[in-house]
């Protein structure tokens, strides 16, 4: 088992997820130091976990995922408002093994890297989800996210409509936990039909 220090980023909201997706961040004050002195060499990078119990700024989470997704550093920009402005990269999965938070109220891990399944081509059995994604990328926001809507890798339809839907933090835990692309698109089918299930008539 491969053993790495990593430096936890606290994201509730949305998760990043890996396979090259470059998404934007605002860092908090207490994170910029950290991120600065990693970042500074490209494609050094920091962890991002989703959040069960606990805001992202402030006093450190309660309750965090053991999953989370490698953040490689590509651009950042310091923002009039003090807040650091940055780019990443969805890279590595990862396990944490162990945490512990610093005097500066920065949470670090030891972590293992998890492997990954060959990715497969999409099939015909997700070509709703296929059909989804490409609709969701004529947003323009979605757009200025890379995101383009066209894509023959199930690894990448799996990790942008888990990105991009709106899934609960726990729900966005455990499709990252899943390895096999396919199973994560049947999971992202199941919660979709879930949702629509909730919509009034």
């Amino acid at each position: 088992i491969e053993r790495h220090h990593a430096r936890q980023y606290r994201q509730s909201g949305r998760r990043i997820l890996g396979n090259g997706r470059v998404v934007h961040a605002v860092l908090q004050a207490q994170h910029q130091a950290a991120c600065w002195q990693r970042g500074r060499k490209q494609g050094c990078g920091f962890g991002v976990v989703g959040i069960f119990q606990g805001q992202e700024a402030g006093r450190p989470a309660d309750q965090f995922a053991q999953v989370g997704c490698e953040a490689l550093i590509r651009d950042w920009q310091q923002r009039p408002n003090g807040l650091l402005g940055i780019r990443v990269e969805g890279g590595r999965r990862f396990r944490v093994l162990s945490s512990w938070v610093q005097a500066d109220q920065l949470t670090c891990a030891d972590v293992e890297w998890l492997d990954e399944t060959p990715d497969q081509p999409v099939q015909d059995q997700y070509a709703d989800l296929a059909a989804l994604l490409q609709a969701l990328a004529e947003h323009p926001l979605v757009n200025n996210l890379g995101m383009h809507g066209h894509t023959d890798s199930q690894q990448v339809l799996a990790n942008q409509l888990a990105y991009l839907l709106p899934f609960s933090v726990q729900d966005k835990a455990r499709l990252l936990e899943t390895a096999e692309p396919g199973k994560r698109l049947e999971r992202i089918q199941a919660l979709i039909d879930t949702l629509q299930g909730e919509i009034p008539a």
